[in-house]
C-alpha cells in the first residue's frame, strides 16, 4: 500500500518536474556548457576551457561592472523598503475600510499595467534639460541653468529603478501586514508603548519574512535588468546585464555565458544569504 501511495505521489509530481527540467535546469545547463566553449569573430566551437572565465576575472571592468550592478541593486533596495514599507503601513493600518484597501491597492498596480519600457522612458521628457522639472525650477528661481544630472546619470538610473520595482516591494510587506494580529498592537499600546516602539518592536519584526521576500524580487530584478541602465544612462553606466547583451550583439555567446553563469552564482549567494537571516517559510 506504502509502495503504490509512493508511486501515485511521483507521477502526481511527474507533469511539474518536467516542466521544471524542460524550462529550468536544461536552459540553465546549457549556458553553463556554452560557457566553457571557444569563439572567433564569427563563430563559435565546443570546447572545454577557461578561457572566457580567466578573461573574466582578469578584467578590470568586470568588477567595476559588477560593482556598479551591487551598487544600483542596495541603493534601490533602500528606496525600495522605505516607499514600499511606508505605503503598506498605510493601507494596513491607516485605512479601516476593507473596500479602500482594495480600491487604493489596485490604485498602486495601475501603472504597472503598461510596458516597463513605457514607464521607464517616460521620465526622459520630465528629467531632460529643457524638460519639465528643469523648467519647472528655473521659472521657481531655485536654480539658473538647468541640471545636467538629472538624466543620464546614475540619479536617472536608480530613479526608474525605484519606480519600475517599488511594488513587487509593496506587495509582500502589505501581505504581511494584513496577517499581523491586531490585538497584539493593542496588547503594546497597553503596556505603555509609543508609536515608534510599537512599529520597532512588534511590526517589524512580524513583516521580516514580505521584507526578505520583497528584498529577494527587487535586487534579482536589478541585478539581472539591463534596459533601464542603457536607457536612462544614454549608454554611459553599464551593469552586468550590459556586459552581457553587449557580448550577444558581437556574437560573443560562450563570453556572455560565462557573465551570466557568474552574475547566477552571485544573485544565489546573495539569496542564499538573505534566506539565512529570515524564514520566509513562515510567509508562503
Amino acid at each position: 500500500m506504502l509502495r503504490n501511495r509512493n508511486l501515485v505521489g511521483w507521477l502526481q509530481a511527474a507533469p511539474l518536474a518536467t516542466v521544471l527540467l524542460g524550462f529550468l535546469v536544461a536552459p540553465i545547463a546549457m549556458i553553463v556548457i556554452v560557457s566553457f566553449w571557444g569563439a572567433t569573430e564569427y563563430s563559435i566551437y565546443p570546447a572545454f576551457q577557461f578561457d572566457n572565465y580567466q578573461f573574466l576575472f582578469s578584467s578590470p571592468v568586470t568588477y567595476t561592472v559588477f560593482f556598479n550592478t551591487l551598487k544600483y541593486a542596495a541603493i534601490t533596495w533602500a528606496f525600495t523598503l522605505v516607499i514600499g514599507f511606508t505605503v503598506a503601513y498605510f493601507l494596513a493600518f491607516e485605512i479601516r475600510s476593507l473596500k479602500w484597501q482594495i480600491a487604493l491597492f489596485l490604485l498602486c498596480t495601475i501603472p504597472f499595467w503598461t510596458s516597463n519600457i513605457i514607464r521607464m522612458i517616460s521620465w526622459i521628457p520630465f528629467l531632460g534639460r529643457n524638460g519639465i522639472a528643469n523648467s519647472t525650477l528655473i521659472s521657481w528661481g531655485v536654480i539658473d541653468e538647468p541640471l545636467e544630472w538629472l538624466l543620464f546619470s546614475d540619479f536617472s538610473v536608480i530613479l526608474a529603478f525605484v519606480h519600475l520595482y517599488t511594488l513587487f516591494m509593496v506587495v509582500p510587506i502589505f501581505n504581511s501586514m494584513m496577517r499581523i494580529d491586531r490585538s497584539l498592537i493593542e496588547a503594546a499600546r497597553d503596556c505603555g508603548a509609543n508609536g515608534f516602539q510599537t512599529l520597532w518592536n512588534v511590526i517589524v519584526p512580524l513583516c521580516k519574512p514580505g521584507i526578505m521576500i520583497g528584498t529577494i524580487f527587487v535586487t534579482t530584478l536589478v541585478m539581472g535588468d539591463f534596459i533601464t541602465v542603457r536607457f536612462m544612462s544614454g549608454s554611459q553606466r553599464a551593469n552586468v546585464g550590459r556586459l552581457i547583451s553587449n557580448d550577444i550583439s558581437l556574437l560573443q555567446y560562450p563570453s556572455a555565458a560565462a557573465t551570466a553563469v557568474v552574475l547566477l552564482c552571485t544573485v544565489l549567494i546573495v539569496i542564499a544569504v538573505l534566506l539565512r537571516l529570515v524564514d520566509i517559510r513562515k510567509e508562503l
